[in-house]
């Protein structure tokens, strides 16, 4: 599918009409909407009327047979999907899908749609509400768009203006704080053969550090390390970075420790379309957690709001009795596996700025209303051709009122691969909220001894 070449043209030019404007804070007026016609977060709180229901406060009261014990039960197990999207009739719910959807319909005989009852499940504590509304009025965004004034925590940009507001929702958003999961990663052949890469994974925000000081590191967003754990030639690789805000003023900061040398050295290529961690060529550096980092080398404009089927309410993907060879398919995973609700997502076109390098010349970001989380992004190659296809399959994480990932895939429309990263149904502890970390615990010392060889 080639690029929309009158599109891209006016998103150039929107783009550079902003930059010159002061972006940012709204008015107290505006701000009012906020817990009011707004849900706390930005999302409208009112349904359409149909199929999108009003949000009445999420998902917050864990379901029957849920044990406190971080295996997610599913809160809806007897509802069966309303119909179905296939290449029967695909055309017809066309204006309500992505383009990359669409092409992986008509690629893939057996991929399909089940869509299911829209339930609006997703919440933050009130904590994360109430900094969200404060933000509203006081967080801007400064040096052309790269960094964040007047900002600590939460999101920052509830009633965004433009696109780049909505992308630093995403990139911000509250994930828990501090929560260490041990996840599994797969790369399958076109034919469907995979081996499964594992790693444990934590994430702490300066904010929830232990030893938190608000004079240190200001321009440090959060903490990760991942180390990956199998198989074993690779176990042991350790991957740390320090995740600043304004990435232009002070690049991210990332080290990798190797087992094999027992050393750690400083990782320049871990951002933009650096290789994505034992990802066989797969994904690049940021599109872990569907879009991370710096946003300086594209330009970004906000194409506005529809209504779209997005993967939502995933827990069948995480049901502690399926295998990986239950959901690994070749092509793609198996669908049968996936939900799909009816929400209202933002249209974030991002185009690569001239003079600029990345594969990625256009990524179009539909983002959740309600949780500020991408739900789905196609991406473009140079000659405007549609490349890769990524789908995060979100649920409500109930006891810790945090909406995530389930599962983010990547698909690869031309090789007839893709990647698939989050897997947890043969894993143990997958996910641990609360996590007592302090800075010390996200030094280049620490990151030696985290080494298991």
């Amino acid at each position: 599918m080639k690029l929309n070449k009158k599109l891209l043209a006016t998103g150039v030019l929107a783009a550079s009409m902003l930059a010159g404007q002061a972006w940012g804070a709204v008015s107290a007026a505006e701000a009012a909407k906020l817990g009011d016609s707004l849900t706390p977060m930005g999302a409208e709180k009112a349904g359409n009327g149909g199929d999108i229901p009003a949000w009445t406060g999420g998902l917050t009261t864990p379901p029957a047979g849920y044990k406190g014990d971080g295996i997610y039960v599913n809160p809806f197990p007897n509802e069966k999907p309303k119909f179905v999207i296939d290449r029967s009739n695909v055309d017809q719910y066309a204006d309500k899908l992505s383009p990359g959807q669409v092409a992986m319909i008509k690629k893939y005989d057996d991929y399909f749609m089940p869509v299911y009852e829209t339930h609006r499940t997703a919440t933050y504590p009130d904590e994360v509400m109430k900094q969200t509304v404060a933000n509203a009025t006081k967080v801007e965004l400064i040096k052309d768009g790269n960094g964040l004034g007047n900002y600590e925590s939460a999101t920052p940009f509830p009633i965004p203006k433009n696109g780049l507001e909505v992308i630093w929702n995403h990139i911000t958003r509250y994930r828990g704080g501090a929560v260490q999961r041990n996840v599994g990663q797969v790369t399958p052949t076109a034919d469907g053969a995979y081996s499964v890469v594992k790693f444990q994974d934590e994430i702490t925000w300066r904010t929830y550090l232990k030893d938190y000081d608000p004079a240190e590191d200001p321009n440090v967003l959060f903490y990760f390390k991942q180390a990956i754990t199998a198989p074993a030639r690779l176990a042991g690789n350790v991957l740390l970075v320090h995740e600043t805000i304004d990435q232009v003023a002070e690049p991210r900061r990332a080290w990798v420790y190797n087992a094999g040398q027992r050393r750690v050295r400083r990782a320049p290529q871990v951002a933009y379309d650096g290789p994505g961690t034992a990802a066989d060529g797969l994904r690049t550096s940021d599109n872990f957690d569907m879009f991370n980092g710096a946003p300086d080398r594209y330009n970004w404009e906000l194409l506005g709001k529809k209504e779209m089927y997005i993967p939502y309410n995933s827990y069948k993907l995480v049901d502690r009795s399926l295998t990986y060879d239950q959901i690994v398919k070749a092509g793609h995973i198996n669908q049968d596996l996936t939900r799909y609700e009816l929400h209202r997502v933002w249209h974030v076109r991002a185009t690569l700025k001239e003079g600029e390098r990345h594969i990625y010349a256009q990524r179009d970001f539909f983002i959740d209303e309600d949780t500020w989380q991408a739900a789905v992004i196609d991406h473009y190659d140079g000659r405007g051709e549609l490349w890769r296809v990524a789908e995060a399959h979100a649920m409500q994480f109930y006891d810790q009122d945090v909406p995530w990932y389930a599962l983010e895939v990547l698909y690869d429309l031309l090789s007839g691969r893709y990647l698939a990263l989050g897997l947890t149904n043969e894993e143990n502890n997958p996910y641990t909220f609360g996590v007592e970390r302090s800075s010390r615990d996200y030094t280049p010392a620490a990151l030696r001894r985290a080494g298991t060889r």
